[in-house]
């Protein structure tokens, strides 16, 4: 190896190395958490003894490693380097749990999968279809809200469109859009404790 080869080989090798640190740092850099915090709401009387949140279903477009920022302009835009700290269909029903337990003092509510013994008298069950900011930039939460009696309990099943959108615009800031989100799964929590509250009381022998 002649002497002139040298200086090209360090500078070759140096390369090598900073690539690989710069590779090694990128996949170790890890997304920024953001959790779904539950919203205090008016607290209501007369709810169901024991009621179960049904994990929701939630659009795939939605459900993802990244947090889906926004829809617009027939796009998906993620918030690059977020995501949320446990899959959201998880998250939202634990979050509506928290939302609903608050406003049904009276009531024992739990989510699917907990571990409780207790018999549940009444379902929540929603499913989402748009969880992010809408073209102009404003929190939107649409989807379906269903309430119903458990078992063969004769009753309704109360099932409604959801349609909320926050009033100030918080597409640009990723705080800014997870806590209209919360407040999106409180207003459902409303809702959801509203029709609770007209069940009929479970039928007795």
């Amino acid at each position: 190896m002649t002497q002139s080869s040298m200086p090209r080989l360090r500078l070759l090798s140096l390369m090598g190395a900073l690539g690989m640190a710069g590779f090694l740092t990128a996949c170790s850099s890890d997304p920024t958490l953001y959790t779904l915090a539950p919203v205090p709401g008016v607290a209501q009387a007369g709810g169901p003894v024991v009621v179960e949140v049904r994990t929701p279903v939630v659009s795939g477009r939605l459900d993802r490693d990244t947090i889906v920022r926004a829809n617009e302009d027939y796009q998906t835009r993620l918030a690059t380097g977020t995501s949320w700290s446990e899959a959201l269909p998880d998250m939202v029903g634990h979050t509506l749990t928290g939302d609903l337990a608050q406003r049904l003092p009276g009531t024992t509510v739990f989510a699917e999968n907990d571990a409780v013994s207790t018999t549940p008298s009444a379902y929540v069950e929603l499913t989402l279809r748009n969880f992010e900011a809408d073209s102009a930039g404003h929190a939107l939460v649409t989807g379906t809200l269903s309430v119903h009696p458990a078992g063969k309990m004769i009753g309704p099943v109360l099932t409604s469109p959801l349609v909320w959108q926050s009033q100030d615009v918080v597409a640009s800031n990723t705080t800014k859009l997870t806590a209209a989100l919360s407040q999106g799964v409180a207003a459902i929590a409303d809702q959801a404790a509203e029709k609770l509250r007209l069940l009929p009381p479970p039928l007795t022998n």
